[in-house]
């Protein structure tokens, strides 16, 4: 037979008015914890009593019910009541929603006010996190929302920031997979992608404390702390579009930007900016750049400007700021700490006297017509302008001693600046144009694309070298007569050794160019022979006969060909100086006339993406007009800039033209050779019926319009 269910009766509720009700003496609450009786008060006012309180009736000595109900359980809510009521706010007789036990329960009052405060389950952060970004969802402003809850702005953006997290690391913190430091880490980047791909490189690391998830989320940013970012201003950073990011759970000293890029072209514009104010003065080149290596003023001799001298006010001024700094120093010498407006008073005084010390110098124009200014940022971010400085090659002539030639009207002997000098102005060791200049002319090349083309012009080179062993012979020994008979003190037994150069820039197609899959066939093919221990190696050699040991000696030989076009480098220590490269690319000249190269037979053809897409307008067709001829470079000169340089790929395919980089100089007469003969008009190629429609006018700026970064490749 089957037992029957006990039914339970839950308490009933009402309405109780607020001066019959007691604290019992049974509550269990005695520490405070939590939120105050005043912001419960609070809250209460606004919100209402959202959880009635739990009563019980009070017995007199005979068991009969007084009217009083005593509150075991809800002692904070009572207490909150209390403070509205003497607040005027609550009148005394308002009902208050009540739960009613049986005053004659076995239940004792103590269990209650106990099982009502540990059995509440407190509120996962994840869910008050995401309960904030609910309530700002749905129209609550931040500040409406730390006032509704009692607490600042801060800690209200401090929660939203951790509910932006990835949902799928969110989920894993719900899950007590991380931890809430690790999650605070996570919100110093807004790359839901990036957060997931940092959590998963981190997970199972033994390195996975916040400040390592923090450096790896922010490693390509910069500091707002930065010299480069003080230079601009974040607020300037910001005014053009870019994103800081901030850390809202610890200092960040000011947050990272996140725009490297735009920083670096802010930069340098206001490096510009400067130097042309600087230039103005009359100065014959300014070089400006974030810094300058240790030794670039080597070489070069510097002026001796006159300081100037201060006026009277200013020697006045000067002597009441060291009067008022010494008082205060003397007032406030016992003092442990110093007050906050006295110490920055003393800070505005240090900088005023400095101000006065750094007396700007006065130099002859004469001089300053021949001299430059080197501009950098300190490591502060302030701006660093040292004048005053002359080049060798800038240096007057000196005259002969005892020279009694007369000085033609009163003027000196030295040569006379131009009435009006434009300065050189660099930027990062890279001329910049004049913004004047800013036409349809011939501009130079961008750097990156003469490199590209000098990569092509060097693989070539090493597939032809590798194809004459009697010029690699020729090329070896030029090496070591160099090294036996030029040096004084060689190192080591030999020290003769081909460094195999690699490109730091190349196109896409220079992979998959015929001298590539050459060189890579014959290392192939040689590779499947030669021993890997030395000994084995050596008899290996021997026993190869004249021919094959040639073509392995030439092989080897070629990966050391170096015909890279790389920018010079004036202050020596890393790169290459000027002469060096004029020497590498002349010797490059010379092995390609002895290989017989043919660039144009090696494959090269100019493209849209190698070179005609790259360069601007007046450079395509001066390759047309070269390669195709003239009537052939008048009938896309009205394109725009996408179709001239698909068409002018079309013209050129079959002319054998090569861009000047890739070009043999001309030993008598120091240029370029040309190659091919200007196209007859009577050879025109036939044109697409839309090149003989007028297109809209462009400008002629080339897609890598790169003016602060360009070399001079003729």
């Amino acid at each position: 037979m089957a037992t029957a269910v006990q039914k339970i009766t839950l308490s009933s509720a009402r309405d109780i008015p607020f001066n019959k009700l007691v604290l019992s003496q049974s509550n269990v609450r005695r520490v405070k914890a939590g939120v105050s009786i005043e912001e419960l008060a609070q809250s209460i006012a606004r919100r209402g009593l959202i959880q009635s309180l739990h009563v019980r009736p009070v017995l007199d000595a005979d068991g009969a019910e007084t009217g009083i109900f005593e509150v075991p359980a809800g002692g904070r809510r009572y207490r909150a009541l209390e403070l509205l009521a003497k607040q005027k706010r609550l009148a005394k007789t308002a009902p208050v929603p009540c739960v009613v036990g049986d005053a004659n329960s076995d239940i004792l009052v103590d269990e209650v006010s106990l099982v009502e405060n540990i059995e509440r389950a407190p509120l996962h952060p994840l869910d008050q996190f995401r309960a904030f970004l609910g309530l700002r969802d749905k129209g609550m402003t931040e500040e409406a929302i730390a006032a509704a809850f009692f607490v600042g702005v801060n800690v209200v953006k401090q929660r939203l920031r951790l509910a932006s997290v990835s949902p799928a690391l969110l989920e894993i913190y719900a899950d007590d997979g991380m931890t809430l430091e690790q999650l605070m880490a996570f919100t110093v980047s807004q790359d839901h992608a990036r957060q997931e791909q940092v959590w998963e490189a981190v997970k199972d690391s033994w390195q996975k404390e916040p400040y390592q998830i923090r450096r790896m989320l922010t490693e390509t940013s910069v500091r707002a702390s930065d010299k480069r970012a003080v230079f601009i201003g974040v607020e300037a950073y910001e005014a053009a579009g870019g994103i800081v990011l901030r850390d809202l759970f610890q200092s960040d000293d000011g947050g990272w930007l996140q725009d490297p890029a735009l920083l670096d072209r802010m930069v340098a514009d206001k490096l510009k900016t400067t130097a042309d104010e600087i230039a103005s003065e009359g100065w014959k080149w300014v070089e400006a750049a974030l810094s300058f290596p240790y030794g670039h003023q080597h070489g070069l001799r510097e002026l001796a400007g006159v300081t100037v001298d201060l006026t009277e006010e200013e020697r006045a001024a000067r002597e009441a700021l060291r009067d008022e700094y010494d008082r205060l120093e003397a007032e406030y010498a016992e003092a442990d700490e110093l007050p906050d407006e006295i110490d920055a008073r003393l800070g505005e005084i240090e900088q005023a006297l400095d101000a006065f010390e750094q007396r700007p110098a006065i130099y002859d124009p004469a001089d300053i017509a021949v001299a430059g200014v080197f501009v950098s940022l300190d490591a502060d971010g302030s701006l660093s302008v040292d004048r005053g400085y002359v080049r060798p090659e800038d240096e007057h002539p000196a005259e002969p001693e005892g020279s009694d030639a007369p000085e033609a009207d009163g003027e000196t002997s030295h040569p006379a600046a131009p009435a009006v000098q434009r300065a050189v102005i660099t930027i990062g060791g890279q001329a910049t144009e004049p913004e004047d200049d800013e036409d349809d002319g011939i501009k130079p090349l961008p750097e990156r694309l003469v490199i590209e083309l000098t990569a092509h012009r060097t693989l070539a080179l090493r597939n032809a070298v590798a194809e004459h062993p009697d010029v690699a012979m020729t090329m070896l020994l030029h090496k070591l007569v160099s090294d036996t008979f030029r040096r004084t003190a060689p190192a080591g037994c030999l020290e003769a050794r081909v460094n195999h150069i690699f490109f730091s820039a190349q196109s896409e197609e220079l992979k998959d160019s015929a001298p590539a899959r050459e060189v890579a066939e014959r290392h192939e093919r040689w590779g499947d022979h030669v021993p890997a221990d030395d000994q084995a190696l050596w008899d290996w050699l021997t026993h190869l006969d004249d021919g094959t040991r040639l073509d392995l000696l030439a092989h080897c030989v070629s990966f050391g060909v170096n015909a890279l076009f790389e920018r010079p480098n004036p202050y020596s220590g890393s790169g290459v100086s000027q002469h060096g490269l004029d020497v590498r690319l002349s010797q490059a000249d010379r092995l390609a006339r002895a290989t017989g190269l043919d660039l144009v037979a090696a494959g090269w053809r100019p493209t849209v993406g190698n070179y005609l897409g790259r360069v601007t307008k007046p450079r395509i067709l001066e390759a047309v007009r070269e390669g195709a001829g003239e009537r052939a470079a008048q009938l896309i000169d009205h394109l725009k800039k996408g179709d001239m340089a698909k068409e002018a790929e079309r013209l050129l395919a079959d002319t054998g033209w090569l861009p000047e980089p890739l070009r043999l100089v001309d030993h008598d007469d120091g240029q370029a050779v040309e190659p091919g003969a200007e196209a007859n008009a009577a050879d025109e190629v036939a044109l697409p019926d839309f090149l003989s429609e007028d297109g809209d006018d462009e400008d002629g700026d080339g897609i890598e319009d790169e003016d602060a970064l360009t070399i001079a490749a003729e």
